[in-house]
């Protein structure tokens, strides 16, 4: 059978109103057992189903069926029975309890998870397979099986997914053994996967090989070509007809010799050009990654320019996009009308396969022409005064004295070697959130929500004092995101009310939409900051998202380059820095979690996003004084290809994921000679697990044999804001503690 001339590669998982989120997390607590919990995520399958098949994705395999509990990755290896050999002896073969896929997602007691990173080039976390040379495969888990069939049984024939051979092997990491030199031992259970859901009923499988578009300095071209043919070759014949997704990036040059292996293929059209592959191609015109409504007179012509049979579709998944835009009645009617979240892209995807096959679509065509004129010339988008002082913008604004100048000029900010602190949020508990809530119901009054937040920060600022911290914070109790609570305050962003997106598990983000000119009219963080540090003699750092952070963890205009919008930010930023030096603030740090994260995948995109993406930075830090000492933080990715760049962001201290990855970056510190602060982290905050004295002791022994002790601080890998504070205060107790041990050892006092 062909394909429905309509369909998607992907539909976001986590539930209209996140009830996944809240199935998973009333799991974790007890609240309900596994067959509730199993029920539930059914429910909310069928009900995803149905509701794509109701958008008018018609036709059996049109809509598609990745549905993974916590995270797609993990899932093809439960699947595929890839098993960490560390979990062994833990985890029995077979198929996979829930007890044993939350071990693996989330660790417990002295078992630590899967490492976590970002998805590509996306805000997607996903958990990496562990693998060795004496790992083996086998189709040891049926739940994609069991997923198709009983959602075909409520009345909906899905188009299973999987990530494909040469992406997960690609994106494992292996103890003693490179993972992509196991794709002989892998494709069989490919082949066992396409077997059964042939036996099943199932029509069409989508193996998802976006590696193929990116280029990877461990693994060559040459071989993941070889990996994808592999898997290909197995599933040939199995009775299953295959669709290779090739998303995220431009496949041309790269998927040809490999099409013909596949009943059709997947391109993304929004990144890529049209690959010479004739077959059945499904043309990604409809944009998966971004939020604006698609320009759907140029998506018809690439789509009537292609020779070759097409099927209408997205550029990636939309799991990076939020479910229903008419949701936002919040937004103004002009805004709304310019975007499209994941049920206006399939409306989208609909309309342009009608277009195609000869219908009159004009009026959905007028429609969309109509908004986007009206966009281009809306108050807002231009803003003369904002793009006047980005175009005088000289090196000066990006360069500050010299390192050893400013180390001299911050000597009265004494502090220990291997100072503490923490990165920045501390739990946001539910008086918190309630007094948040009803402070934008206006059911509390400024003044009152003053006094709530106020409280907050005394207990933050004591509790930090009682534990012994170094540098403290005041723990962000105001904000209700990172980039939000800045979106807010900055011209050019709209917030969303119902614009949840998945980060990873049941961690969900909204990011905001910015859709203007950018400028900072008034103090955002100022005062929050100068009360904490009334309250102690103990310096307390001002904290500040960075550029590409807002850029990356935000819905981005898509009409002028990321480099002028991440410049528009820098200087809003630059602001802030410069008021916070006036009220007295002496450590400022600005956050770049996300600057690996938006690194192209193709190599000869890398050097000029990071030449801009560590200006933006530097705009943001460049005006501050010497006297200042400027902190960043990176957390989640892996960071060892773009050193260089961290470098040139001339931090005076960068602090920095390390904890699931073991301290692998320290050998890129080491032997890259990083000659400012660094303090790779120790404690993994996106697990409930309290560190054990052991494990922080061998964790700072490896940042200690890497890194002068002059230069190191000690850490958690990232903000506290999703933990609770009974763990919060005893993981900090244990940091500060081995703080203590390590100087101690290295017999450092100063």
């Amino acid at each position: 059978m062909t394909l429905p001339a309509a369909t998607i590669l992907g539909y976001p998982r986590i539930g209209r109103d996140r009830d996944l989120k809240r199935a998973l997390e009333q799991h974790w607590r007890g609240a309900i057992d596994d067959a509730a919990f199993h029920e539930r995520a059914h429910e909310i399958r069928v009900a995803d189903a149905r509701r794509l098949v109701d958008l008018g994705l018609v036709g059996d395999a049109a809509v598609p069926g990745e549905w993974a509990h916590y995270d797609h990755v993990l899932d093809a290896a439960i699947t595929l029975g890839a098993v960490p050999p560390r979990l062994r002896d833990v985890v029995p073969a077979g198929p996979v309890s829930l007890a044993h896929e939350w071990l693996l997602a989330r660790g417990e007691g002295d078992v630590p998870p899967l490492e976590m990173t970002k998805w590509l080039d996306s805000n997607y976390h996903y958990l990496v397979p562990e693998l060795d040379a004496a790992s083996t495969f086998a189709l040891q888990d049926r739940r994609i099986v069991e997923r198709f069939a009983a959602v075909r049984d409520a009345g909906v024939v899905t188009r299973p997914s999987i990530v494909g051979p040469a992406t997960l092997l690609t994106l494992a990491t292996g103890g003693g053994v490179r993972p992509i030199e196991l794709v002989d031992r892998l494709v069989p259970a490919y082949r066992a996967l396409a077997e059964a859901l042939a036996e099943a009923g199932a029509p069409w499988l989508q193996i998802d090989e976006p590696a193929l578009v990116g280029d990877w300095g461990h693994v060559s071209r040459a071989e993941v070509e070889a990996a994808v043919r592999a898997g290909l070759e197995a599933v040939r014949g199995t009775g299953v007809r295959i669709l290779l997704a090739v998303p995220n990036g431009d496949a041309s040059g790269r998927v040809e010799a490999l099409a013909p292996l596949a009943d059709a293929v997947a391109v993304d059209l929004v990144r890529g050009s049209v690959p010479a592959i004739g077959g059945t191609v499904v043309a990604g015109v409809v944009g998966g990654r971004n939020v604006w409504r698609t320009d759907l007179d140029a998506a018809l012509e690439t789509l009537r320019g292609i020779d070759a049979h097409v099927v209408v579709g997205t550029s990636t998944s939309l799991l990076h996009v939020p479910h229903d835009v008419d949701r936002e009645t919040t937004l103004s009617d002009e805004l709304r009308s310019w975007l499209a979240f994941a049920d206006q892209k399939v409306a989208e995807v609909v309309t342009l396969a009608s277009a195609l096959s000869g219908a009159d679509e004009s009026a959905a065509l007028g429609r969309a022409r109509d908004a986007l004129a009206a966009r281009r010339v809306a108050p807002g988008v231009a803003d003369g005064v904002v793009r006047d002082r980005v175009a005088a913008a000289s090196a000066g604004d990006a360069e500050r004295v010299a390192y050893d100048e400013r180390v001299a000029a911050q000597a009265d900010i004494v502090l220990p070697a291997l100072p503490t602190t923490t990165i920045g949020s501390f739990p946001q508990t539910g008086d918190i959130r309630r007094a948040r809530a009803a402070h934008a119901r206006g059911e509390l009054d400024d003044a009152g929500y003053r006094a709530a937040m106020e409280a907050e920060i005394r207990d933050v600022v004591a509790l930090q004092e009682r534990l012994g911290l170094d540098v403290l914070v005041h723990g962000e109790p105001e904000r209700n995101d990172m980039v939000q609570y800045f979106a807010e305050s900055l011209d050019g962003f709209a917030a969303t009310a119902h614009g949840w997106v998945q980060s990873y598990g049941s961690r969900c983000t909204r990011p905001s939409i910015l859709w203007g000119d950018v400028a900072r009219p008034a103090p955002i963080t100022v005062p929050w900051t100068a009360y904490a540090q009334s309250l102690t003699a103990k310096p307390v750092k001002g904290m500040l998202t960075g550029p590409v952070t807002i850029l990356a963890w935000s819905f981005v205009r898509d009409d002028q380059p990321l480099a002028d919008t991440a410049a528009q930010v820098a200087f809003a930023l630059r602001d802030e820095v410069t008021d916070l030096e006036a009220a007295g603030t002496r450590i400022v740090q600005v956050d770049e979690p996300a600057l690996r994260e938006l690194l192209p995948l193709e190599e000869h995109r890398r050097a000029d996003y990071l030449d801009w993406s560590v200006r933006a930075f530097r705009i943001a830090t460049g005006g501050a004084a010497p006297g200042t000492q400027v902190h960043t933080h990176l957390c989640y990715s892996e960071f060892g290809s773009i050193i260089d760049a961290i470098d040139g962001l001339d931090a005076d201290v960068t602090s920095i994921e390390a904890a699931r990855s073991r301290m692998e970056i320290v050998d890129d510190i080491a032997g890259h000679g990083y000659p400012r602060g660094i303090g790779p982290g120790v404690w993994d905050i996106h697990s409930p697990r309290v560190p054990g004295a052991d494990e922080l002791d061998e964790l700072l022994a490896t940042a200690t044999a890497g890194i002068p002790a002059g230069r190191l601080w000690v850490n958690p890998d990232c903000g506290l804001k999703t933990r609770g504070y009974a763990e919060t205060e005893a993981s900090l107790e244990r940091l500060v503690a081995a703080a203590e041990r390590a100087r101690e050892r290295i017999g450092a006092t100063v």
